[in-house]
Parts: C-alpha cells; structure tokens; sequence
C-alpha cells in the first residue's frame, strides 16, 4: 500500500500560532474532515485515531491543537475574558481559510470540540457539508447533573474520598487524582492501560491547564469556568447539514446529555457505541472509523 502523505504547519492566528496536521492530500475528490478535539484545553493527541479515515476511504483529515493547548502557542496567563467560543470559532475559521477548504468540508468534533463545532454549524457556513458530534453535551448544566449522578455509582469509599479532598481544597493530591481515574476509567476511557496517544493528553493537561481551568473549571464535577451556564438547545434547529451523533453505552456523555442533539436537528442520526465510553475512537475504533467513514461517502 502507498504510504500515506502526512503535511504539518502553523496557522498564524491573531499575534500566535496553531499548529495543524494534514493526513492525505487536499486535492482528493473525498470531503476534508476537520476534527476538533475536547477539553476546553485538551490537545489533538487522543483523537489521533480519525486519521486513519484516510487509509479507509482516501479523505484527508485534518487535526489541529486549539490555540492555548498542545503544540499551539501557550498562553499561561490570559485569563476567563481571553477564552471564548467566539476565539475558537475565529480560529477554525482562519484555519479553513489557511487551508482553502472553507468552500467544501466536513467537521467532526469530539466533547467540547462537538460544542463547537455546533457553534459553528448553526451559522450555516456555506462550506459545511456534514457534521459529525461525538460524544458532547449540548448543555453544561445537564453535563454536570449527569456526571455528579454517575459519581454517585461510584464505589462508596472512593466518593468519599473525592468529597474530603473537594472540601478540602487538595485537588492535586495524589489520593484525589486515583479517585477521580476511578471515574475516568468508567465513563471516559475504558481502555486500560489508556493508550500512549490518550495519557499524552492528559499529561500536557496536567502541565497547562489554563483553558480547561477558565472555560471548565477544576474538575468535571465542578464546572465554574466561562462554559457554566451555556448551552446550545434552543439555536440547534439552524444546522442545515446531515449530521451524525455518536456517544457509548457508559459515556460520562449520557443519553440525556446528547439527546438536545437529536430531537432538535433535522435528520440527525445517532449510533450508541456498546462497548464504550466517552472515547469510542480508541475504544471500539474500527467501528467508529468505519460508521463515520460511511456516513461522510454519502456527503462526498
């Protein structure tokens, strides 16, 4: 098989950079797939996985690090007013501008990246063909209600271990983190170990937390950033694109949480990965590749 053309390069983006990734040519007849990761303030590195769509249908895709995270400019210092939606809807459209594709592409963005990608799809861009949301909430304070109700499922000791740490300010204890990866390895990655390209997220995360800190908040129980009170239900009607929902059995990003999504986009589809998570493109991962692989052919 012809190895596959791979392209890196910075985007510049206000007075910073972003550094993107091509994975296959631009000049296929195939519908470019942008994938935007997670967070607020994760990096590319644990959806890496979507660039093997190329091997299966020829499309390339394209990953990119959002501006403050990964291998984009850092800024450790800009506080809540710097980072808004409005910032990364400015910088995904630079970067289809950068690119040239802004006249014909598919999007697919994955937990926050689905936030907003619909952020994006409800302006109607001309460009957009097809959107893929993976594993999003469409409503921070449903996010939160249903990660506090699945912590309850915990066992009982492991609770009680993240409450005497929240009352006590002490997040960053090593007791704490082991408790909050007892939720992790539930409802967001049920791969263990995690993957090489999944625990690099998390441990740049773990270097620079500045935009989950901001826009989130400390933790997934506890969201007090700028994305607290928002939501997206009410504008959803305006996608005018076929869209895919795609979530797991024991996704931290419940039925509840997603389900905004199909009951207020026309014609939205929605497939439940059994064995899965928050993380289906790593953990059932030939079969998420291939139901969005053939849910873009239909665009093409």
């Amino acid at each position: 098989m012809a190895e596959i053309e791979t392209r890196e390069g910075y985007l510049p983006f206000r007075d910073y950079r972003t550094w993107y990734r091509v994975t296959g040519s631009l000049s296929s007849d195939r519908l470019p797939l942008v994938v935007a990761h997670g967070g607020p303030g994760c990096t590319h590195d644990y959806v890496d996985s979507f660039k093997d769509i190329t091997a299966i249908d020829g499309r390339p895709v394209i990953h990119y690090d959002q501006l403050g995270n990964g291998n984009s400019t850092r800024l450790p210092d800009k506080g809540q007013d710097f980072w808004t939606v409005s910032l990364f809807l400015e910088e995904l459209d630079c970067l289809l501008a950068h690119l040239g594709i802004q006249d014909r592409y598919a999007l697919l963005g994955q937990s926050w990246g689905g936030m907003l990608g619909s952020e994006h799809a409800v302006l109607q861009p001309a460009g957009l063909k097809a959107f893929v949301i993976a594993n999003s909430p469409a409503n921070m304070k449903t996010w939160v209600a249903e990660a506090n109700r699945l912590r309850l499922q915990l066992p009982a000791d492991i609770q009680a271990t993240l409450l005497r740490h929240e009352d006590a300010g002490t997040l960053t204890d090593p007791d704490y983190v082991a408790a909050s990866r007892a939720f992790y390895d539930r409802h967001v990655c049920r791969v263990v170990p995690w993957p090489k390209e999944v625990a690099r997220t998390f441990t740049i995360m773990d270097e620079d937390n500045t935009v989950y800190r901001n826009m989130n908040g400390p933790t997934e129980f506890h969201v007090i950033g700028t994305m607290k009170d928002w939501s997206i239900e009410d504008r959803l009607h305006q996608i005018n694109v076929p869209t895919l929902l795609i979530s797991g059995r024991h996704d931290e990003a419940t039925p509840l949480v997603v389900s905004p999504y199909i009951q207020n986009i026309p014609g939205c589809r929605w497939v439940v990965f059994e064995d899965s998570s928050h993380m289906p493109h790593v953990e059932e991962k030939e079969l998420c590749l291939k139901t969005v692989s053939d849910f873009l052919m239909e665009s093409d």
